[in-house]
């Protein structure tokens, strides 16, 4: 049934600089680029591109009208009854969404937000405006010992949402009961050919809002374990939180780079986890950052780099979308990190 929903309603997968699909981009970028001088005109040539290349769905869900959510609250007491009453209300904000957008022609996005407002489906809160914002919780969070919060990349929004939402479901059912994973859909997602895929503009934006959301899972869960859990571009997002949070792990994986030098410029007591796979075309975008008068551009440290000082561990050899699909090593592993157990680990982005 996740797969079934992923080709449903998956759209564009997220990820970083590059509109070629898994297995494609990286025919175009074969070796890595050697000399400060190549590096900066491979990213001079990522900006032209993200700058014309006209993207013509990009502006499409935020295009779609939706009503003003109640008023957002600090997440209650995490108790069954508490529970209940947040997700109802974030059920009648997602059935005020679907009447909206299908009073305005939007057939697609009412299909979807109808699939959302199930029952069985549970959000801490919903807004359909400017893409959306979601916070979906999968397992049963008032039992939950484990908690991952999956922070997604690039090109995820209520429209291409299939993918995070599959991804949540197999990661939630791996570790079973007693853990619970919320898909944190809680920010603009860069589109992947722009110039915001390429600065970490969207993520200062994204930080204080991952920051806040976080603390108040920990005041309603205490003593939970929390892990981040930071795809892509969201690698970036998780960096710029991370400063002070309570939280057991920040695992990186598909990441471009993160603007930190290295993982001790985080400054948290978090063990910070760093994964990639072999066929993941992330790895031939340039690790380095160019100052420009109007944006820096490009994030710096490789994170699974030795210079970086993450702990590494094994991703297997899938594509930039893989990390998450049944089976696959890292999705083996990030559970088990999550679960407070060590991962088969390996060297050199492995």
């Amino acid at each position: 049934m996740i797969e079934v929903y992923e080709r449903t309603f998956a759209g564009v997968g997220s990820g970083l600089p590059g509109r070629a699909r898994d297995g494609e981009g990286p025919s175009a970028m074969a070796a890595r680029p050697r000399g400060s001088r190549l590096r900066r005109t491979v990213l001079a040539v990522l900006v032209t591109a993200s700058v014309a290349v006209p993207v013509t769905g990009a502006a499409r869900p935020a295009a779609v009208p939706a009503p003003v959510p109640p008023a957002s609250t600090p997440l209650p007491a995490a108790t069954p009854a508490a529970l209940a009453d947040r997700y109802a209300a974030s059920r009648d904000a997602i059935w005020a969404a679907e009447r909206m957008a299908a009073d305005n022609g939007h057939q697609w996005r009412a299909a979807m937000l109808r699939a959302m407002a199930d029952p069985a489906r549970h959000f801490l809160s919903f807004d359909g405006r400017d893409g959306g914002r979601a916070d979906e919780v999968f397992g049963d969070l008032s039992r939950a010992e484990r908690i991952a919060v999956l922070v997604p990349g690039s090109d995820t929004d209520l429209d291409r949402y299939g993918l995070l939402r599959g991804g949540s479901m197999r990661l939630q059912q791996r570790l079973g009961d007693r853990s619970a994973v919320i898909a944190w859909l809680g920010y603009r997602t860069p589109s992947t050919v722009s110039l915001q895929a390429v600065t970490p503009g969207r993520a200062a934006e994204a930080a204080p809002d991952l920051r806040s959301f976080v603390r108040d899972l920990s005041t309603a869960k205490p003593g939970a374990r929390i892990s981040l859990v930071c795809h892509s571009y969201g690698s970036v997002v998780c960096v710029r939180a991370a400063a002070g949070l309570e939280v057991a792990d920040i695992i990186l994986y598909g990441s471009a780079g993160t603007t930190a030098d290295d993982a001790a410029a985080l400054h948290t007591p978090a063990t910070v986890w760093a994964g990639r796979a072999t066929h993941d075309w992330i790895a031939h975008v340039p690790h380095t950052r160019l100052r420009l008068p109007f944006a820096t551009i490009g994030f710096g440290t490789d994170p699974v780099s030795p210079e970086f000082g993450a702990r590494i561990f094994a991703a297997g050899d899938g594509g930039h979308s893989d990390y998450l699909k049944a089976h696959s090593p890292a999705l083996e592993n990030i559970a088990r990190i999550v679960s407070g157990q060590t991962p088969s680990e390996a060297g050199g982005g492995a």
